[in-house]
């Protein structure tokens, strides 16, 4: 009688909802094939590298259909059982193939199947003759100069991928001669890792800078924080703009860093984490780590095996660093939780916080939830008691919130977006010595191009959508699909006149730089700071007072200190009153509120006005009268009757194909194998908001239920007939649990 054979279960990067059944590699010991280590496997034509998940005595098929593990990538597990059980329940939750859920788990050299400790782990300091230098000599030493002054400022010695991520301009090859140069002059040593392990971190009394006195606030706050570790807790931090939130999560982070435990940072956006990590760096040293998608891959690879090991106290990174593996974790704080870009939009669609809050009561630790305008999720959760609410009701200086005022622009006189009102207003601040900031989210120099004769528009080809005007480029872009063309200069169609419909950033710039010629402008949107390094030296234009004007996108409108700001002028506050998704006028309030918080921060009283055609909107009214607390109320009763979320749940399957006929066609199966789950709602399928996006027709099916359950159960039945129907592999699908877009 045959010995049962021993069965691998491997998640396989792949759009299959499945994990892949394998037979151990000939003449390999069994004991090397531990859960949570890598395996090169064949699949299909060709090879993947996925990770064990499990073990398993026998096989469902005749063990001779099963192909063999071509290698075994670890000697130990890169992911230990918590973050595989995490793995497990995030593809259960969203309802996302395995194999592209753990690979979420790894960085990107991991995922490809590079050795996870090829990269050099020495490590660079000063040496005292290097200490007592004023710098690199010479014109032609200006690497050295940078490599010089990075070590200088650090307070402990810095690999390679360390020294890169601070090094603008710099690859691993010019760093390395750099290096070499610099160690032959005898002003830098190598050395091995500093410290190995998380024990024995310093706490706040033994060594690292206090900060701040905090207030009464402040101080409840950190001691409900502290009085929590060791188990789950989640709160949320509810505090206005300016309120010293950060402080809070500082103090919390040192409690936890001289317990020996490790504490976990998200962001919403890499533009925020280099003045976070700065912040960081100042109280805590060297031992903090950025992670985040848009590092060097051996960067990333580097913070991310600092975390593992323990020898990164604090990991500060957007919304993938919540799979971060820490050796000792401690606490998680969600900064700005209420923001939409903690939401995944492509392929494996997790929401960062949620995942954050089940990972925190997995780990049995506390997780703290910031925000001036909370969502809605979140508000209820509190009123539930689920959630314990933490409040800053006053600015951490002192300073009064702003005034804010709304302007109606109805029959006003309007040049490039801007009233009379606001530009009179604007110049009084000007002149008093204050900065002026003016919100617009709208990037590129008008959203239309239109002909005056015979009404052509500038539309994308493979988008229905109109094309932005970036006249300084002399081009034409479409902002969903990438597409550009030149700038016409006469209509296409008729030769007539063309005129710009609407408003972007670039053209309030020009307008201002037209009314304001003696004050110097920065414009911040993603057009200005695509060049590494931009978005500092821009903002720190504005810290230092030589700009005096900010023009800007919603990269403007949080976490940002800007002391002599005194105005906030928003161009434009009617996009999200009358959007057809019912979550924009929560997006709207809360941009509203984050961008006004960027005014009167210090010693200047601040001001607000906001630009409308419809003053009269109550939710407009309702926010600027009687703040964010009472918005948030009115929307939760409306939810509430409509049973929209945090009163019901939603999932959204999304199809497109070349030919429409087909995306519906696929839908229209998922929707007659969903209604038969009780208690749950079909819509659809319909065509997307955007019916042609990057020349594919879009649809969309959405599935609403009061309860979580019924819903899971028709997303079941509805994936089961995606999958076995043939017309799945000529289109693109997903699914899409607790959607925050309906786009």
């Amino acid at each position: 009688m045959s010995e049962t054979p021993l069965v691998l279960r491997v998640a396989v990067p792949s759009p299959l909802h499945t994990l892949f059944d394998y037979l151990p590699a000939p003449d390999t010991d069994p004991g090397t094939y531990r859960p949570g280590v890598r395996l090169r496997v064949p699949f299909g034509r060709g090879r993947r590298v996925g990770v064990l998940v499990a073990r398993v005595e026998g096989a469902q098929v005749d063990p001779s259909r099963l192909r063999a593990v071509e290698a075994v990538l670890d000697d130990a597990p890169l992911l230990d059982e918590p973050l595989l059980e995490l793995g497990r329940w995030a593809a259960a939750y969203y309802l996302a193939p395995p194999g592209e859920v753990l690979a979420q788990l790894l960085p990107p050299s991991l995922r490809d199947g590079a050795a996870q400790s090829g990269r050099d782990r020495a490590f660079y300091r000063l040496s005292d003759e290097g200490r007592g230098v004023a710098g690199v000599p010479g014109a032609r030493a200006l690497r050295q100069q940078a490599v010089w002054q990075v070590l200088a400022r650090a307070d402990a010695a810095l690999s390679q991928d360390q020294l890169l991520t601070r090094l603008e301009g710099f690859d691993a090859p010019a760093l390395r001669n750099a290096l070499r140069a610099l160690m032959a002059r005898g002003w830098v040593s190598r050395c091995e890792a500093p410290v190995s392990g998380v024990s024995g971190v310093k706490d706040v009394g033994g060594g690292y800078a206090t900060g701040p006195e905090l207030n009464p606030a402040q101080s409840e706050a950190v001691e409900a924080l502290v009085s929590a570790r060791g188990g789950y807790a989640p709160f949320l931090l509810e505090g206005v703009t300016g309120s010293g939130k950060t402080e809070v999560y500082l103090r919390a982070i040192a409690g936890t860093l001289g317990a020996g435990r490790q504490a976990l940072v998200l962001v919403p956006e890499i533009a925020l984490t280099p003045q976070l990590v700065a912040r960081f760096e100042a109280r805590f040293g060297a031992r903090v780590v950025l992670l985040h998608s848009g590092m060097a891959d051996g960067a990333r690879l580097e913070s991310w095996r600092r975390a593992r090991e323990g020898r990164a106290s604090v990991v500060i990174g957007t919304r993938s660093a919540v799979f971060a593996p820490l050796a000792a974790p401690g606490l998680i704080v969600v900064d700005e939780e209420h923001d939409p870009s903690y939401k995944q939009q492509e392929g494996f669609r997790y929401h960062a916080r949620d995942v954050a809050i089940w990972r925190a009561r997995q780990l049995g630790i506390p997780v703290v939830l910031g925000s001036a305008t909370p969502s809605l999720e979140t508000l209820r959760r509190v009123g539930q008691g689920s959630y314990r609410r933490l409040a800053l009701p006053r600015r951490a200086t002192g300073a009064s919130l702003p005034r804010i005022e709304v302007l109606d622009i109805r029959r006003r006189p309007m040049k490039g977006g801007l009233s009379d009102v606001l530009v009179e207003s604007a110049r009084a601040h000007l002149l008093a010595g204050g900065q002026v900031l003016f919100f617009l989210n709208r990037r590129g120099y008008a959203p239309a191009l239109l002909c005056h004769a015979c009404g052509w528009a500038a539309s994308c080809t493979a988008c229905d959508a109109h094309m932005t005007v970036h006249r300084a480029l002399r081009r034409l872009r479409c902002h969903h699909c990438g597409a550009e063309r030149p700038l016409p200069a006469r209509c296409p169609a008729c030769g007539g006149e063309l005129m710009h419909a609407g408003e972007g950033t670039e053209q309030i710039e020009d307008a201002l730089r037209g009314l304001f010629p003696e004050f110097t402008i920065e414009r911040i949107d993603r057009d200005t700071t695509r060049r590494r390094g931009a978005l500092e030296e821009r903002l720190e234009s504005v810290r230092s007072g030589r700009a005096h004007i900010l023009v800007g996108t919603q990269m403007l409108a949080k976490g940002h200190d800007f002391p002599d700001m005194s105005l906030v002028g928003v161009i434009d506050a009617d996009q999200g009153l009358f959007s057809s998704d019912f979550r924009a006028s929560e997006r709207l309030a809360q941009l509203l509120v984050q961008v006004a918080g960027r005014a009167g921060r210090g010693a200047r009283p601040g001001e607000v006005l906001i630009q409308t055609h419809c003053p009269e909107h109550p939710l407009l009214h309702t926010l600027v009268t009687q703040g964010y607390d009472a918005f948030a109320r009115q929307l939760l009763t409306e939810r509430e009757r409509a049973g929209l979320p945090p009163y019901g749940a939603l999932a959204l399957l999304r199809a497109e194909a070349k030919d429409g006929a087909l995306a519906e066609a696929l839908l229209n199966e998922a929707a007659h194998a969903a209604a038969a789950a009780p208690g749950v709602s079909v819509l659809g399928p319909v065509p997307a908001p955007m019916a042609r996006r990057a020349g594919r027709e879009r649809r969309q099916l959405l599935l609403q239920a009061a309860e979580r359950a019924p819903l899971r159960q028709a997303l079941r039945h509805a994936l089961a007939v995606i999958e076995a129907s043939p017309d799945a592999r000529r289109v693109r699908w997903s699914v899409d649990v607790d959607p925050v877009e309906m786009f």
